[in-house]
């Protein structure tokens, strides 16, 4: 698994500390039936459910967890405070996320939802396995800048996570480890798939699309989707799509995971589900709205190293077409997931 070695280090020397056992003395508590369920118009998914099944316990937990900001140094910042449900789980009206101590980071929040379909996470693909995702905000000085041995501490002598953890993981110890299978369980459950253009395209409910948004996804299919591929509109590849480099943080994108050169400049393709409810967009939260968006792949297209082929020209765009373009985007929307109640906060 890719992990950068100081997060990596801190992660072997904490995950064998352990502070108390599991055990689970509670005859009254009964496992629910959590199993993934991949929609029929989905990928099959690359994370293995079956090596780390959710429990109601596990589920829980990681919900907890990542509500939570007692992981944090300033025990303010959780997970949810950055990854907001309501805004698709990005950190709603902010360009680039905050953490502890109202530090500023250089990257926009990434959504979380369908995670269990992709093969590398973050914006550089710094990560490759969902169950280590939540190491870099936990551990970043910025974001969370939590301690693994603190955390250990609370959850051996704070009554629910004692008991949480004793249900989710029966005669085992309390580890780091744990932890994060727990929130893997959590997160890999977050699921978009009910949108109208998921229920339109599996023939449910007779759900139908309008003539403008059958038409924007003509478009989208035409000038789109060689990036935002299939149907989780992302072919999870890395590209430098032309915005101009902030001379001030010089984000080099992948080529910090690989010290490739063909890599600078070169960032994750993001999902457009849910993207009506992610703004701001780009890996630095440049553009407010998919208007800007739109406008920078017609005419706003910097030749910058390593820049697309596919973008060299731009991509263009009638005012027809972009309207058509939104009318469909608005399609990946998915309330269900968005006010699904087994992932807002307690």
């Amino acid at each position: 698994m890719r992990l950068s070695k100081k997060i990596a280090s801190i992660f072997i020397a904490t995950a064998v500390g352990l502070l108390s056992s599991c055990g689970s003395d509670d005859d009254s508590y009964t496992e629910i039936d959590l199993s993934f369920q991949r929609p029929a118009n989905f990928p099959a998914p690359t994370y293995d459910y079956a090596a780390n099944p959710a429990t109601r316990a596990g589920f829980e937990l990681g919900r907890k967890l990542f509500y939570d900001g007692r992981l944090s140094s300033d025990g303010v910042v959780s997970c949810g405070f950055c990854h907001e449900q309501a805004a698709a789980f990005t950190h709603h009206g902010h360009s680039v996320s905050h953490g502890v101590n109202e530090q500023i980071g250089t990257r926009n929040t990434m959504p979380i939802q369908n995670l269990g379909f992709y093969d590398s996470f973050m914006w550089d693909g710094s990560v490759d396995h969902l169950d280590l995702v939540a190491v870099v905000a936990l551990t970043s000085e910025i974001e969370m800048n939590g301690n693994f041995q603190q955390m250990l501490s609370l959850f051996g002598t704070d009554p629910e996570y004692k008991r949480l953890f004793e249900q989710a993981f029966p005669n085992e110890q309390i580890s780091t480890e744990k932890m994060l299978l727990a929130l893997g369980q959590f997160m890999s459950l977050m699921v978009s798939s009910n949108s109208k253009f998921d229920k339109w395209q599996r023939a449910e409910d007779g759900v139908t699309l309008t003539a403008e948004e059958e038409s924007g996804y003509e478009v989208f299919q035409q000038k789109c989707a060689s990036c935002h591929a299939g149907n989780l509109f992302t072919d999870q590849s890395f590209r430098n799509n032309g915005l101009v480099i902030n001379p001030f943080v010089n984000d080099l994108g992948k080529y910090r995971t690989t010290q490739i050169e063909t890599d600078k400049y070169k960032f994750k393709v993001p999902s457009l589900r849910n993207v009506m409810k992610s703004a701001p967009y780009m890996h630095d939260g440049k553009f407010r709205t998919l208007d800007a968006v739109l406008d920078h792949y017609t005419s706003g297209i910097q030749q910058t190293q390593n820049i697309d082929p596919s973008l060299i020209n731009g991509i263009q765009l009638s005012e027809t077409e972009k309207v058509q373009i939104k009318a469909f985007l608005n399609t990946l929307t998915d309330e269900e997931f968005l006010n699904d109640s087994r992932f807002a906060p307690f």
